[in-house]
C-alpha cells in the first residue's frame, strides 16, 4: 500500500530522466520489505512553478513523500526512509555533482479513520499468473 510520491522541479528534465528514477525509488521500496508489490504505488509529479532559495533558475528539487499505513514502528519508518534515500541519492549523484540541488525523503503514516481505499489490482496480478 505504500505511495510513493516524487515531486520534482522542472528544470531537471534536462539532467535525469524521470521514468528511471520512479524505477529506482520503487525498487528501493520493495527492497525495505514494507511493501509487497500489488499495494506499491509510485509516481511522479512535475512542478512547474517552484521557488528555492535565491530563486537562481540552476535551483532544482527532489521531495519525495512515502505514504505508508498506520501502525510501523518508528525503527522500520526510518529504516524505509534511509533505504529510499540512499538509492535516490546515487541515483541524482550527476544532479549533485553539476547543479545546486535538494533531496528529500519524508515518510508519513495514512489516517485509516479518513482513506477510502478500493482495489482490484492484486486480483488482475493474480489472474496473469501462470497456472502451477
Amino acid at each position: 500500500m505504500p505511495h510513493v510520491v516524487c515531486e520534482y522541479s522542472a528544470n531537471l528534465e534536462k539532467k535525469i530522466k524521470i521514468d528511471a528514477l520512479l524505477e529506482t525509488l520503487h525498487a528501493a521500496m520493495m527492497r525495505t520489505g514494507a511493501a509487497e508489490l500489488g499495494g506499491l504505488r509510485t509516481r511522479a509529479d512535475r512542478r512547474d512553478q517552484y521557488r528555492i532559495a535565491d530563486n537562481d533558475p540552476a535551483n532544482g528539487f527532489v521531495n519525495v513523500t512515502i505514504r505508508v499505513a498506520k501502525g510501523r514502528p518508528a525503527e522500520k519508518r526510518r529504516m524505509i526512509a534511509e533505504t529510499v534515500f540512499a538509492d535516490a541519492r546515487k541515483h541524482l549523484d550527476s544532479v549533485y555533482a553539476t547543479s545546486p540541488f535538494v533531496l528529500s525523503v519524508e515518510v508519513q503514516e495514512i489516517d485509516p479513520d479518513f482513506r477510502i481505499h478500493e482495489s482490484n489490482i492484486r486480483a488482475w496480478m493474480k489472474a496473469k499468473e501462470p497456472a502451477a
